[in-house]
């Protein structure tokens, strides 16, 4: 996955730091998004989330709120106000380099914060959030005795993640004075709120209130076991491909022709996951598959190994194969479906050394309908004709180049 450094000036003109995960294959789409308070772009959950999005298809902005991360500023002078404008200007930068952002993604905090940036972006179609509280003053629930200290000498440090971030007096005026219920009601754009049902630190009836609030349409997905900062990748790359699937419904994926000679696009393979097998597949720029192996070679079982998808082109252009010639028949074939099993056997021909092994693929073809028996005959004979029994049948010419 390629990353580019992103650098844009914040509300108080500072420079802020950022990263642009961006797609391998086709750039389908653009995201935004808003990491947790005092978070940074880096926490593990915005960097494996960013990844799957930008192996799907959509690039993805995550940067650092001013005086938080990399970027410059004083994180105790800010406000959640001065959040939502931190937003809107990266919104701002994205569109000056031709990649306006159609989705917005907030953890925690930055849930709020995007639901608050949403109606001034007019690119935004759809936004998500992400453990995300209903009121911003949920967060000082954090700072403890430390709110005491806040209110009296005007900041304090407060313990948040097992580090200390000094809070100032303003920034805890400006949360309780902030109220979302309103841009939440006139969202105008479609919304999916993610949340653990088990969240510690946001509970999940702050998803209730946001999802009741919001006009249709909308959505509620549960992360089930995860906690609140997303730590497990498992729950970081379920909530990417939740987002991809649903966001398809809502967002105008940018389709780039095919190039010259390859109709069906090109098929692109990525490896998603380096300390196991795992792939993305993405053909053209409207499908997107996962390859991986078995977990008792290594894998982690998410997807087909590549010999299950050999298997499956076979059988699948086999019963394609049938239905298009009992169409033209105009044939009573009701329903065609193909079991595929592959396995190694030893070579049969002579001239092979004994301890050679081939590839043998079985299929058991079904056909369903009232058709008489020269009709299933012949059908079974036209399945030896698909194009990829015959690929298989007969050797192939492998040409590998180097990008």
């Amino acid at each position: 996955m390629p990353t580019e450094k992103f650098t844009f000036r914040g509300h108080a003109g500072h420079e802020l730091a950022a990263r642009l995960d961006l797609p391998e294959g086709p750039h389908l789409a653009t995201a935004l998004f808003a990491h947790c308070f005092t978070c940074s772009k880096d926490i593990p959950a915005a960097r494996r989330i960013s990844a799957r999005l930008a192996g799907l298809g959509i690039a993805v902005l995550r940067f650092d709120f001013t005086g938080l991360g990399h970027s410059q500023g004083e994180f105790e002078n800010t406000s959640f106000r001065s959040n939502i404008q931190d937003l809107v200007l990266a919104a701002e930068a994205l569109d000056a380099k031709g990649m306006a952002p159609s989705l917005l993604i907030g953890h925690s905090l930055g849930g709020a914060a995007v639901l608050g940036a949403a109606r001034q972006i007019d690119s935004v179609r759809a936004v998500v959030t992400i453990g995300a509280p209903f009121d911003p003053e949920h967060v000082t629930h954090n700072f403890g005795g430390a709110l005491a200290e806040i209110e009296s000498r005007g900041a304090a440090e407060v313990l948040l993640g097992g580090r200390p971030v000094k809070i100032g007096k303003s920034f805890v005026e400006n949360v309780r004075s902030e109220k979302l219920e309103e841009d939440i009601a006139n969202l105008k754009r479609a919304l999916l709120v993610l949340h653990a049902p088990h969240d510690k630190i946001v509970g999940v009836e702050n998803a209730a209130r946001i999802f009741t609030t919001a006009k249709h349409p909308k959505s509620f997905v549960t992360l089930d076991n995860a906690d609140h900062l997303i730590t497990a990748p498992c729950d970081a790359e379920y909530a990417a491909e939740v987002i991809v699937t649903w966001a398809k419904r809502y967002l105008e994926f940018r389709i780039p022709a095919p190039p010259p000679g390859a109709p069906e696009g090109v098929l692109r393979v990525s490896e998603a996951d380096p300390d196991g097998f795992l792939q993305d597949i993405n053909v053209g720029a409207k499908h997107h598959l996962v390859a991986d192996e078995p977990e008792a070679y290594g894998g982690t079982d998410r997807g087909l190994s590549p010999y299950g998808f050999l298997a499956a082109g076979l059988g699948a252009c086999t019963s394609m194969t049938i239905r298009m010639y009992a169409r033209r028949k105009a044939w009573p074939l009701d329903h065609v479906s193909v079991d595929v099993t592959h396995h190694k056997v030893h070579a049969q021909d002579a001239d092979a050394p004994s301890d050679e092994k081939i590839d043998q693929f079985t299929r058991v073809i079904r056909l369903t309908g009232n058709l008489s028996a020269e009709q299933r005959d012949k059908l079974m004979e036209i399945a030896d004709k698909c194009p990829v029994h015959r690929t298989l049948e007969r050797s192939s010419e492998i040409i590998t180049k180097a990008a």
